[in-house]
Parts: C-alpha cells; structure tokens; sequence
C-alpha cells in the first residue's frame, strides 16, 4: 500500500540514500558495503564552504568483512564527500575498532559506545547501524538458506530473529503459525520473565 498522495504541492530540498550489498566471497568470508549519501537540491552555505546543489555533501563507503560467525575480521571507510573536507575524514583509521566486533549479537550498543560523541562521526554511526538488519536478510532469508543459517546459527537454538519485531513475538499468531515449535503462550512468557 503506498503512502498518501500529497495534500498540498511541495518542492523536494534533500535526499538521504543508505545502500547495502552483501556478497559472498570465494574465502568463504562476507563482504558487505555500504554507502551513505545525503544530496541537497540546492546550494548549502556551511559557514565559509559552499556545498553546490546536487553536489553529495555525504557520500560515506564502509566496507565490513565478517567471517561465517558474524565477527568483523576486516573494516574500511572512505569519506568520498564531505563537508568540512580535510577534517571530516581524519576519524577513518578509528573504524578498524570494529574488527572484533560481531554484527549479530550487541553490534548496534558495541558502535555506540566505542564512537560516541567526538569518538566517531555521527553519519558513519548511521551506516554502520544499518548493517546487522540488512544482513539478516541474507542469513535468515538467504538463497542459500540452508547452509547459511547453519554457519550462523546453532542446531535448535531459536532463530535470530523471532522476539525482534512485532510481527515475530514468540507469544504471537505469526510465530504460533510460521514458527510453531519457538510459539509459547503469553503466559509462559510471563513466567519466563
């Protein structure tokens, strides 16, 4: 169902595109890119730079190398565009921090701690926080299902993505349906609690 038509004319000023690719590579290692744009429809006058219309005044790249667990082995960024060129980039080394990390389990809370405030740049935070969801889709809902969920996810350990979404509450009608073995009762939840 698409959104309502507008009400009222209106005039596009900005555009924000967060893209993520996740490849599979002949190491049996993942790559996921991801890029993070922001585009202004008209020229920006930051104190003394000038941003031309249309020019990206972000155009981020991550790069993150995970191995079958979901551990970052490898990570690079690039700062293509940048507003305050020539300071904005000087944080990229710093994001070699995430090797180590695992995009599965506490990815989202590990990058907010580590690039907090003036430890990280806020729009790169963003790109990496898109990340982990993206690529559940690959592992929970990949084409190759079967050996995926099996390199990421443990024989009878419940899926990493039931109790994550509304939709997969394990105490649900989708999940009673789609995952019945992982359904329990609202009140066993309770008691679980």
């Amino acid at each position: 169902m698409p959104l309502p038509s507008p009400t009222t004319p209106r005039v596009l000023k900005h555009t924000r595109t967060i893209q993520v690719q996740v490849f599979y590579r002949n190491d049996e290692l993942w790559d996921i890119d991801a890029r993070f744009t922001d585009v202004k429809t008209h020229e920006l006058l930051l104190t003394s730079v000038v941003i031309p219309a249309k020019r990206p005044l972000h155009d981020l790249l991550l790069r993150l190398t995970i191995n079958a667990q979901g551990t970052i082995v490898d990570a690079h960024v690039a700062f293509d565009e940048v507003p305050f060129e020539g300071y904005c980039e000087n944080i990229h080394s710093r994001y070699r921090q995430l090797i180590g990390l695992n995009i599965l389990h506490h990815f989202h809370h590990a990058v907010k701690e580590q690039f907090a405030d003036t430890n990280g740049c806020t729009h790169m935070n963003e790109l990496a926080d898109a990340v982990p969801s993206v690529a559940m889709q690959v592992f929970v809902c990949g084409e190759e299902e079967a050996r995926v969920k099996a390199a990421f996810q443990k024989a009878n350990d419940k899926p990493l993505h039931l109790d994550k979404c509304h939709c997969m509450d394990t105490s649900g009608p989708a999940v009673e349906k789609f995952y019945p073995v992982w359904s329990i009762k609202a009140e066993q939840k309770k008691e679980a609690d």
